[in-house]
């Protein structure tokens, strides 16, 4: 017996995982890769599969489904939370997705570590039984975790496993599972802040106005991690890195035909990468924006060089730094 265990990267999902091969069936942790993590967490990716190989002896399988996930985000059925999280919909996807291997894989059932009542929009029991039969599995996710509390599914009705040894956790409190998690002698695990993007207002600001510039793809979802983010135009926008990373992160972004800004070297200030179409007066905008943001001790105007990637040739621009109200006007 097999089952397809959905891991998120959190406590959850591992500790659910466990419990099913405490009933002596072989689980294949599978995590499904979409645009929407925040870098940081992106960057500690080899935690995820430490994580499983650690305490499930086996190896995790990543998919990506990210150019699935950005139709989703066009017209979500059941809408968007509190921001541009379409968390049922999200749900569906990966469970529709996971079935998908089932055949493939020999597997038998699908498991989750959601648990009932921990997130407000798709952890509901109304929510789940949405989830179940528009992914097409109804009968044949189990969610360990929060199970007695649940209609029994396929595998507790024939008895693939014993419904006695499931639990009934329920609600936002953490510390069932951390228990849990020292009976399993689970150590260094994340803590259970929200890896959505989608969940960020500012984020979802961005995301907003790429939707509405018919701009969304997995290259400008990526670019809307960096920087501070300004629309000069219907066509063109600019974004600003915060610090040294983010000045080299830009540069690694730029597409062809992408502008470049940044201050002389003789002061301290941030690189801009312009996108989309830039006249004269767009140019002018920019660096008097890039100005803004740099180190200007008793100045009120300064040379911002710009050019066109990946052109060596630069140009040389003097301006004054923009406004405070109209920067604002400008900002995502």
């Amino acid at each position: 017996m097999k089952a397809i265990v959905l891991i998120s990267g959190g406590l959850d999902s591992i500790l659910a995982a466990r419990m099913i091969q405490e009933q002596n069936i072989e689980v294949i942790p599978l995590n499904f890769k979409i645009p929407f993590c925040h870098r940081e967490k992106k960057e500690r990716s080899s935690d995820k599969f430490s994580l499983v190989r650690d305490n499930l002896g086996v190896e995790l399988k990543v998919i990506d489904i990210g150019d699935d996930f950005l139709r989703l985000i066009e017209n979500p059925r059941y809408g968007f939370g509190s921001n541009l999280n379409p968390c049922i919909d999200c749900k569906i996807l990966m469970l529709k997705k996971a079935g998908s291997f089932l055949k493939e894989w020999d597997a038998d059932f699908i498991v989750t570590g959601e648990v009932l009542g921990q997130r407000p929009m798709s952890q509901h029991k109304q929510a789940l039984d949405i989830v179940a039969k528009r992914s097409g599995m109804e009968g044949l996710i189990l969610r360990p975790l929060s199970a007695k509390l649940l209609p029994a599914t396929i595998p507790e009705k024939n008895g693939w496993l014993n419904r006695n040894n499931l639990l009934n956790f329920n609600g936002r409190t953490r510390k069932p599972q951390m228990n849990l998690a020292k009976v399993f002698n689970i150590e260094n695990y994340p803590n259970a802040a929200g890896g959505c993007l989608l969940t960020d207002p500012e984020f979802s600001q961005r995301l907003k106005d790429l939707l509405e510039h018919n701009c969304l793809n997995i290259e400008e979802v990526e670019l809307l991690k960096t920087g501070r983010h300004f629309r000069l135009s219907e066509r063109a926008k600019l974004i600003v890195g915060r610090n040294e990373r983010e000045n080299a992160e830009l540069i690694n972004l730029a597409k062809t035909g992408d502008f470049i800004l940044h201050p002389s070297e003789r002061i301290a200030g941030p690189t801009g990468l312009g996108r989309g179409e830039f006249n004269s007066e767009l140019i002018r905008l920019g660096c008097s924006v890039i100005c803004r943001y740099s180190d200007l001790p008793g100045k009120d105007c300064e040379d911002i060089f710009y050019k066109i990637f990946p052109q060596k040739e630069e140009y040389l621009l003097s301006v004054t730094a923009i406004k405070e109200e109209e920067l604002l006007v400008l900002r995502l």
